[in-house]
């Protein structure tokens, strides 16, 4: 006797990495063999690849040349049929200035002030960093100690058509970065960044890809004050974009200093590393079927679930 297949929808999943990094880092290289393991399917294709417009389901995952062709991606996040994070989260996010609808919402912030072309650059006394608003991997992010260069590299900022932001340089960066990643909504695992940025006048080192600045990573497990700031960010984005922020398939939270006064640095919930790699084999096992349990989730939520094309 010949058995009848299921009939059970298999929507196709894309992985979306970039022309330099098509595959990601290989942070993420277990992901799609952890999506297949529940019977969803998936590769990797870069973001400009037309068969990505042919999945049923995009995640952003290593799109790290966006800011080199920024119309161009946010176009295109709004083609794709179904994208996560969604396109109104990534036109939001793919600009710094969220960083001032954060503060407003009460979330302790590094202090943030952006200057469009044509407005005069006020820089702080000491240490600072500009950098342009939109950008990613510390590129065009330069620490200086002298107002006048710094005001020289706004200039050029300026010139290319970038709005600047300006911050005051936090020592505490020396320590480390602490990155509070969120899946589904979820407090997951974390990890420490080492600082990215060299001292003034000097560059940062970029990957040979190009598309970000090398760091060094290591395990972290934060203490609860960390956590809370990362928890009101995500609230706070959830609240100014309308959505729930189980809606957000990941998120990573960048946090500076300890329990007694940590600040917030970045949001990242466009194409963030998630530190995989610095999570033990039964910790990683364990947070990889979570990401997994949070896509099946989105494609219920989506209309694509395994019986969703059947007719009642």
């Amino acid at each position: 006797m010949k058995l009848a297949r299921p009939d059970i929808r298999h929507p196709r999943i894309v992985l979306a990495g970039c022309p330099a990094l098509p595959e990601g880092d290989g942070d993420d290289a277990e992901l799609v063999a952890v999506l297949r393991q529940r019977g969803l399917h998936a590769r990797w294709l870069s973001w400009d690849d037309p068969q990505a417009l042919d999945a049923d389901l995009v995640i952003l995952r290593a799109t790290w040349d966006y800011i080199e062709r920024l119309d161009d991606f946010l176009s295109w996040s709004t083609r794709v049929a179904n994208l996560l994070n969604a396109p109104d989260v990534v036109a939001w996010n793919t600009d710094k200035r969220y960083l001032g609808d954060l503060i407003d919402a009460g979330v302790p912030t590094l202090p943030s002030n952006f200057f469009a072309p044509g407005d005069k650059v006020r820089v702080p006394k000491g240490e600072v960093v500009v950098k342009p608003a939109i950008g990613a991997g510390s590129v065009g992010a330069q620490r200086f100690t002298d107002a006048r260069s710094a005001r020289e590299h706004a200039a050029a900022l300026h010139d290319a058509g970038n709005t600047v932001l300006v911050q005051p340089y936090d020592p505490r960066v020396e320590s480390g970065e602490t990155a509070l990643v969120f899946l589904a909504g979820e407090q997951s695992h974390a990890f420490t960044k080492g600082p990215m940025l060299p001292p003034a006048g000097e560059r940062p080192v970029f990957d040979p890809s190009g598309t970000y600045a090398e760091e060094s990573l290591s395990p972290a497990d934060p203490d609860f004050e960390l956590w809370d700031v990362g928890h009101a960010a995500l609230d706070a984005a959830a609240a100014h974009l309308k959505i729930s922020a189980t809606d957000l398939l990941y998120a990573r939270v960048d946090v500076i200093g300890g329990p007694d006064n940590p600040l917030l640095l970045e949001l990242e919930l466009v194409e963030p590393s998630l530190g995989w790699r610095q999570l033990n084999r039964a910790t990683r096992d364990l947070q990889q079927r979570k990401f997994a349990v949070g896509v099946e989730s989105a494609l219920d939520r989506l209309g694509l679930g395994p019986f969703s094309h059947r007719r009642p």
